[in-house]
């Protein structure tokens, strides 16, 4: 389902503060590649109202009624919730966290 650039992207607070954060701990290391991560996370989620169902359903929402969907970047694990009119960026995790289910 192809929508059109009308859906708003809203991000929950502790979703910004983990890509925030992922960001700070990448960068002790490398600015470089925290700067890498955080343009392709961001680009992606730039990309979801062009088709939100193009990534796969999040695995970890009990009773996904199909409209909670997740992808994988530099092993960061972003969920997004999207109706009619807005995306919802729920979580940013990284893979190896401990998954959590809701």
């Amino acid at each position: 389902m192809v929508r059109n650039n009308l859906v708003k992207i809203n991000w929950a607070p502790s979703a910004e503060n983990s890509l925030q954060k992922a960001y700070e701990y990448i960068s002790e290391r490398s600015r470089a590649n925290a700067e890498k991560v955080k343009t392709a996370i961001s680009d992606m989620i730039d990309k979801l109202p062009e088709n939100p169902e193009r990534h796969s359903l999040d695995k970890y929402k009990k009773n996904n009624p199909g409209n909670y969907r997740s992808f994988e970047k530099y092993n960061y694990r972003v969920t997004y919730k999207y109706t009619e009119k807005e995306i919802r960026i729920i979580r940013i995790r990284h893979t190896k966290q401990e998954p959590l289910e809701y």
